[in-house]
């Protein structure tokens, strides 16, 4: 059990009042107990199932999903992960829903994540269009991900990230109820808590060459594309 607070809030007063509550409901406090400890955070390489799952149904939007192993919660480069994955995919001024949307009218949504857990991880493209459409739409995601690992980011789409996310986070964290859930959930993780000034410190140290050095990691691990809709295998030719 974790209980986090936030705000005009007194320690002790506070730990008396889960300890009433904690005794109302017939937990025997003086019992001694030592926690039971941390599950490890060693990153799990797992094998795909398959390069490729199609799932046909008839209807008129097609979901595609390109997926490979990401990067896991507490790995150093996650840092360098948000800055890619906020050019690559992160947003209206990405790189895939500028080209893909904006520029070409291909996608009603498209976007990158990673999803990083103790253990596991998945790093995914995906975009939401017309089955017609889906295979090209594929080999554009795709594209759009190796150029990064070939060729990097321009320091203008670095700068213009790392303002976006320092201060995405610097707004998401004024109100008391998201300070204690930053508490929550930095125990429940790891049990360290890091602070929102070395947060934005870690983001703003992000290089050039680490952006592309992470997307060509990515880009070289095994992927495996999945595709609902009214679909067809011979749509992803080549892919």
């Amino acid at each position: 059990m974790v209980i986090a607070a936030a705000g005009g809030v007194d320690h002790n007063a506070l730990i008396q009042q889960v300890e009433k509550a904690l005794t109302a409901a017939g937990w025997d406090l003086s019992a001694k107990a030592h926690p039971v400890e941390r599950r490890s955070n060693v990153e799990t390489n797992y094998q795909r199932a398959t390069d490729f799952k199609l799932i046909n149904r008839p209807t008129s939007q097609a979901n595609i999903l390109l997926g490979s192993q990401g990067i896991v919660a507490e790995d150093p480069r996650r840092f360098t992960m948000g800055i890619l994955n906020t050019i690559l995919g992160g947003g209206m001024s990405s790189r895939l829903f500028q080209e893909i949307r904006e520029k070409r009218g291909l996608a009603y949504s498209v976007y990158s994540f990673n999803q990083g857990y103790s253990d596991g991880s998945v790093f995914g493209l995906y975009a939401g269009c017309s089955p017609k459409k889906a295979g090209e739409v594929t080999k554009l995601m795709l594209a759009e991900l190796e150029k990064i690992a070939e060729h990097g980011v321009t320091e203008a789409e670095l700068e213009l990230a790392k303002g976006n996310i320092t201060g995405g986070l610097a707004l998401k964290f004024e109100s008391s109820q998201a300070r204690m859930s930053r508490l929550f959930a930095a125990e429940l993780m790891n049990g360290q808590f890091m602070d929102l000034d070395t947060s934005l410190a870690a983001f703003n140290a992000v290089s050039l060459r680490e952006v592309r050095d992470l997307a060509q990691a990515i880009a070289q691990k095994p992927r495996t594309l999945v595709a609902v809709g009214d679909l067809k295998e011979s749509d992803f030719k080549g892919l």
